[in-house]
């Protein structure tokens, strides 16, 4: 990619923060969960890279009710992360090649912010976009991590665990095999360390996981799991393996995360 346009500042890649009600039922007023200078930040910024435009239109949507958005909606520029990151990742990882994201960071060296947004939470924690971030720091452009929800780390200081020394883990196997290998493992690396092991699942796998879990973990190994987080309905549950076994799981359409340790 070419140098910047004579007589321009750069402009920044902002960290935008979403809700954490993407998918569910019913939302949570943003300025409950999303401070003022988050969403004004937002409304000021006309150039995006997100992981779904419809749902990135929507959020806009919302602030917008809120504070004026610098553009009208379908004057937004809102470009999409590739499909192939989401499924394999854009670190090289799975067989895939690291992903080249600088050229969706050309408004910036245009003088734009470009904003960055995912579906729920924190852009590139436990979703896409380091790339955007990682072709950011090489270019020049400075990143600005914005406040609001992240739900591993909510999920974290609600469960008792240790959270000096943890580790986010992504998502369990599906075959039933390898995910109780993998839940063993987990646990036994947990159990040895003192490490809380994090991870999440796609909602409908909600009640399979926890029962794999359940079933698969040492009778007092302790499980906390946190769902529909910042919602009414919030649910922060932790306890020993064997009282899970007759506990409800999280909804099917509730998103969670799970927390193993000591």
């Amino acid at each position: 990619m070419s140098g910047d346009t004579p007589g321009t500042t750069r402009g920044r890649l902002l960290l935008v923060p979403a809700p954490l009600d993407f998918g569910c039922e019913t939302q949570t007023p943003l300025q409950d969960t999303l401070p003022a200078g988050t969403l004004q930040a937002a409304a000021r910024t006309t150039h995006w890279v997100c992981e779904n435009a419809k749902s990135a239109r929507a959020y806009l949507k919302r602030i917008g009710e809120l504070h004026p958005l610098a553009s009208p909606l379908q004057e937004q520029h809102i470009t999409e992360l590739p499909r192939a990151v989401h499924k394999k990742g854009d670190h090289g990882a799975q067989g895939s090649a690291r992903f080249d994201a600088r050229n969706l960071l050309a408004p910036a060296l245009a003088g734009h912010d470009v904003g960055l947004l995912s579906e729920a939470g924190m852009p590139a924690v436990a979703d896409p976009g380091s790339s955007v971030v990682r072709a950011a720091h090489e270019l020049g452009v400075a990143v600005v991590p914005l406040v609001g929800p992240v739900s591993l780390l909510l999920a974290l200081a609600a469960s008792g665990l240790n959270g000096q020394n943890f580790a986010f883990v992504g998502y369990l196997p599906q075959d039933a095999a390898e995910r109780a290998q993998r839940i063993a493992s987990l646990e036994a690396l947990a159990l040895r360390t003192g490490q809380t092991q994090l991870f999440i699942e796609t909602p409908y796998r909600n009640a399979a996981l926890l029962q794999a879990l359940a079933q698969t973990l040492q009778p007092t190994t302790r499980l906390a799991v946190a769902s529909g987080l910042t919602l009414a309905d919030a649910s922060i549950r932790s306890m020993e393996a064997r009282q899970w076994r007759h506990a409800e799981p999280p909804g099917r359409h509730t998103p969670a995360v799970f927390a193993l340790g000591r």
